[in-house]
């Protein structure tokens, strides 16, 4: 207790508030733009004026999970069709640590330097905790991040083959749209199957490093398969020696390979992403596959058969996702776990019941 005239050093004494008209009409702007959403015709009409706003937020809606929103992304996808199909679809995969966010850095500046509009569809591994990001790829690429004629796009793998976020085909149609001419795929290369981003680009890359004991190794042999080329990265200083000799091995290995339907013979070639040495002749070689492709076309055969597996796999992921968006499903689905877990039942029965429920 105080003595009468003194107080609390504890004592606050009153503020002065800002006027409540003031405080309500800031709360309610601000509830205001988190409530307006852009429609599917703003959208489209900002993706196609290159807006890149819009296209971030188209994709967040292609991202997305929720049904109402996968309505919306589909509207916009239709829309921006007509527009698409304009870029080059350039797949870059390689293990952990082999330099693929350097080197998309460095052949990215390249080729903005002469005019390109470069999209980076870079796919970070998901943490199985969080379920978020876990690498950061703007924080990666900060330099070709600030350059005007590129946009980074980092999309977390989640449970998708090959560390393919599952929306980057339908992805790649915006950017398309919004004016890019070459697209960039970086995937986790974790020694999963790389079909998926295989199937969704014209040009597949393959990085490598010298001396890391895998040339030759079995489990990299069904992607050393689907590559159009192999770059042996990091070829510099005292490793310049052991990435010439990688060459020669990786050379041998791709002439025992089954020849390619395009026609091409895969080619090996060294790169110092770091010290930007290599990039003009790795892009020269994509050129020149390019050239081949589209006087034989098979080019046109390949987007021809690249839009067939999406098809496929539109209707796999449909249904996936239809399945466990039901009601009746979710609530059986939980009901079934908990008999799983007190030995009441199988999985494949449990499976059965789930399947035969409408």
């Amino acid at each position: 207790m105080t003595k009468k005239g003194k107080t609390s050093a504890l004592h606050e004494n009153e503020g002065v508030s800002e006027p409540e008209a003031t405080n309500k009409s800031a709360i309610a702007a601000i509830k205001n733009r988190r409530q307006k959403q852009p429609s599917v015709a703003e959208l489209v009409k900002g993706i196609l004026a290159q807006d890149r706003t819009a296209l971030s937020r188209s994709i967040t809606l292609v991202e997305s999970t929720n049904p109402q929103h996968l309505k919306k992304a589909n509207a916009i996808i239709q829309q921006c069709l007509p527009y698409a199909n304009t870029s080059i679809r350039i797949g870059i995969t390689g293990v952990p640590g082999v330099g693929k966010s350097t080197f998309i850095e460095t052949f990215g500046t390249y080729l903005t330097s002469k005019g390109k509009q470069i999209a980076v569809l870079a796919v970070d591994p998901s943490s199985t905790v969080s379920r978020g990001s876990i690498l950061g790829d703007k924080t990666r690429m900060e330099d070709l991040v600030k350059t005007d004629n590129a946009f980074i796009r980092p999309s977390p793998s989640g449970t998708s083959l090959g560390g393919v976020a599952r929306k980057s085909r339908e992805i790649i149609i915006l950017c398309e749209a919004a004016g890019f001419d070459t697209i960039l795929i970086e995937t986790v290369g974790v020694g999963q199957s790389e079909t998926a981003v295989h199937s969704m680009v014209d040009f597949f890359l393959l990085l490598k490093l010298a001396g890391a004991g895998d040339e030759l190794q079995g489990i990299k042999r069904g992607i050393m398969e689907m590559a159009d080329a192999i770059v042996i990265n990091k070829a510099d200083g005292d490793n310049l020696k052991n990435a010439k000799t990688a060459k020669v091995e990786f050379n041998r290995a791709l002439h025992l390979y089954p020849p390619k339907d395009s026609g091409w013979q895969p080619k090996v070639l060294l790169a110092s992403a770091l010290k930007n040495e290599g990039i003009p002749e790795v892009w020269q070689l994509i050129e020149d596959y390019l050239k081949l492709v589209k006087e034989n076309q098979f080019f046109n055969y390949t987007r021809n058969e690249q839009n067939k597996f999406w098809l496929l796999q539109t209707i796999e992921d449909r249904l996936k996702t239809d399945f466990y968006n039901n009601p009746s499903i979710k609530k059986e689905l939980k009901h079934q776990l908990e008999c799983i877990e007190n030995g009441e039942t199988t999985p494949f029965a449990a499976a059965e019941l789930l399947l035969g429920l409408k």
